[in-house]
């Protein structure tokens, strides 16, 4: 899935009316430069600390560029720059596994996976409703929360109907405890004593989106990344059967209010399946079968790491300078408090359920 800079609380419409640099062109080469530069100052300072790690001081940079550039700017091109560079980071990671490491990781994965789902969308549902948040912002939330960020959303969101402001709302919330769990989940580890394993496994299921998860799971540790990319792909995979099940209800509803009488099965077209599927999945899995093969040397798969940390840093550096905090501090305290508890019910069932089950 793409990354969540991709819909970040400026929309391409909103920024063409505040006034991108230039022609569109201009502006993405702006961009481009803008995060290559941002990125080729945080990989160095990555080496010398390695306990924050580049991606996250990118995102840092990036950010404060951000928040120290005019309202009436922004660059183009961010969000294709941020999503190409983390898919190929993550094919090029998946050169380094074999099938049989994925396949294990995935499935030891979902248990937790599945549980901390059910309560992303359970706990954004009954207390959203409590809240008095309205019921599609409600649903975005959840599966913002529980399946892979502003991705999710985006898949939802045409199905359902969703209202641009409660987009907007969606992805603000998200993205502000994605910068949360970046900033927290490293530090957490450490203090509770998690293996990296242990850490993958919570970063990959606690994490909104791949882009953080990537980056508070390589700041823990290389093994802790890894896992925790593997872990946070089987969740993505998970925006398929959400997404066709809403596709169907909402299909449904508006037969019954169109004719007044209940349909039986509805099917969600083609193109909707081909929208929500993750592709860059199968590159991931191709990759990794082609390693399983024995053709990418040891040097080679080195080379494939160190290529994949700097499209990564890449990748966090244009999400930093995507974001938007103005917008941020409009969304409204109703939806940031369903975000916030439903993040903390997240986190917190993922760490349960390791510990009562011990799985790692």
């Amino acid at each position: 899935m793409s990354v969540f800079s991709d819909f970040l609380p400026l929309s391409s419409q909103s920024d063409r009316r505040r006034g991108r640099i230039s022609s569109p062109a201009a502006s993405r080469a702006a961009g481009l430069a803008a995060a290559g530069t941002v990125a080729a100052v945080a990989l160095p300072l990555g080496t010398l600390a390695p306990r924050v790690g580049a991606p996250i001081i990118a995102l840092a940079l990036g950010m404060a560029f951000a928040a120290a550039t005019p309202a009436g700017r922004s660059l183009g091109g961010l969000g294709s720059i941020s999503r190409a560079a983390l898919q190929v980071a993550i094919v090029l990671l998946g050169a380094t596994f074999s099938l049989s490491e994925v396949a294990s990781v995935g499935a030891s994965s979902l248990p937790v996976m599945l549980a901390s789902l059910a309560t992303a969308l359970i706990t954004a549902a009954l207390l959203g409703r409590r809240l008095g948040v309205p019921e599609r912002l409600r649903i975005l939330t959840g599966v913002g929360t529980g399946i892979c960020g502003a991705s999710a959303i985006a898949s939802v969101s045409g199905v359902i109907d969703a209202p641009a402001r409660e987009i907007r709302y969606a992805i603000s919330t998200i993205f502000a405890f994605n910068l949360a769990a970046v900033l927290l989940f490293p530090p957490l580890g450490h203090l509770l004593g998690m293996s990296p394993h242990a850490f993958g496994l919570w970063s990959g299921t606690a994490i909104n989106d791949t882009s953080s998860v990537v980056a508070a799971g390589f700041a823990y540790s290389h093994a802790a990344g890894t896992y925790a990319v593997i872990v946070k792909l089987t969740r993505t995979t998970m925006i398929i059967p959400i997404t066709l099940y809403l596709a169907t209800r909402t299909f449904r509803r508006r037969t019954t209010a169109q004719t007044g009488e209940q349909t039986g099965t509805a099917s969600p077209t083609a193109a909707t399946l081909r929208r929500i599927m993750p592709w860059f999945l199968l590159w991931f899995l191709a990759a990794s079968a082609t390693n399983s093969l024995g053709v990418f040397t040891p040097d080679l798969r080195a080379a494939f790491s160190h290529i994949g940390l700097a499209l990564t840093t890449l990748a966090l550096a244009a999400v930093g300078l995507s974001s938007n905090l103005r917008e941020l501090r409009q969304t409204g305290t109703r939806p940031l408090a369903l975000g916030a508890l439903v993040w903390i019910a997240v986190a917190t069932t993922s760490l349960a359920l390791q510990a009562l089950t011990g799985a790692s």
